[in-house]
């Protein structure tokens, strides 16, 4: 045991120095001078020359990722052009909205994606069963930005049945104190009721639209893993006894995909966390996602870089996480 988990966080450093060196590689290839981006085009040559001093860009590119690898150990990720702010304040500032909108889609794809695989497995071929696919298909396939807008031309527009972008109405605004960075969260911990609703509302659009990009995938693959698990001798010995099929189908069949099941959940809320960029830029939601997208169209290279590499770690964590939790849930993984 101690030797697999030696080798599984030897694989975990590994990819982690793997990522930081690709992502080193990639600011350096882009097109975009980070000195231009930091002085303008019309800045004096002897400016841009002091500032390419400082920055360690006059240095070999070994030297330069020695110098990356020793700021990284700091935490400092560099400083944005775009907001003069370090970029790990930043990302600090802006993750919690990507937080609070990937969680609450979670939560809602797992509630309905899970057991529409389970029952569509149980009755398969039959018409329950082809509409689940068929949902999970159109979910797959349908590009997010797409239905995004339609949403907001049907029920903002036209039926003004929900708010518009955004966290908040304008008038609630700076009325919520910060603390954890999550406005729904923090409404209701300030007891702002009428904070909260608002949030609230504002949050079940682009919540319901990854949550249904999230569960097509979930319910595709509980679907499949069920469907091999119902095929086992285990469970036709089950139903020889006697058992009910309720009981054969959770306790039995479901109980043995559970830890397969966790890596895709694992990976599908990763998905959400990197910054739903699309939905995050379509509903103006102040997430990750969007900061990424303002960061590439102002070139901010430092600020792109920080982000991209602070969510292949997530990536990372969350299938360490994962793995683990298989181990737990099912004892035959090695």
């Amino acid at each position: 045991m101690t030797s697999a988990s030696l080798s599984r966080l030897t694989g975990v450093a590994m990819t982690l120095f793997g990522l930081i060196l690709v992502t080193f590689l990639i600011g350096r290839a882009m097109p975009i001078d980070p000195v231009m981006a930091i002085v303008g085009d019309r800045a004096p040559p002897d400016v841009v020359a002091r500032i390419r001093l400082e920055l360690g860009l006059d240095r070999s590119l070994v030297e330069q990722f020695w110098i990356y690898l020793q700021h990284l150990l700091q935490g400092d990720l560099g400083k944005s052009v775009m907001t003069g702010q370090p970029v790990t304040r930043d990302i600090l500032q802006f993750f919690p909205a990507t937080l609070e909108l990937a969680t609450s889609a979670m939560l809602i794809a797992v509630v309905i994606g899970v057991p529409l695989g389970v029952l569509a497995a149980a009755r398969q071929g039959s018409l329950f069963d082809n509409i689940v696919r068929v949902i999970s298909l159109i979910g797959q396939s349908l590009p997010v930005f797409v239905l995004a807008l339609i949403c907001l031309l049907v029920f903002y527009v036209k039926l003004d049945l929900a708010p518009g972008t955004g966290q908040q109405d304008v008038i609630f605004q700076g009325m919520v104190p910060t603390i954890t960075g999550m406005v729904v969260v923090d409404a209701a911990l300030d007891g702002q009721w009428d904070a909260f609703w608002d949030a609230l509302a504002h949050l079940a659009m682009p919540a319901l639209l990854l949550a249904y990009f999230s569960l097509s995938v979930i319910a595709r693959m509980t679907r499949t893993f069920m469907l091999d698990a119902l095929s086992g001798e285990y469970i036709i010995t089950a139903r020889a006894k006697g058992l009910s099929g309720t009981r054969v189908l959770w306790r039995h069949g479901f109980g043995n995909i559970a830890g397969r099941l966790m890596t895709v959940l694992a990976l599908t809320y990763a998905g959400l966390l990197e910054g739903a960029v699309l939905t995050e830029t379509v509903f103006s939601w102040p997430g990750l996602g969007l900061y990424l997208t303002r960061s590439l169209l102002n070139a901010d290279m430092n600020a792109v870089l920080g982000a991209t590499l602070v969510i292949g770690a997530i990536y990372v964590g969350l299938n360490l996480m994962a793995d683990s939790l298989q181990r737990i849930l099912d004892p035959r993984v090695d």
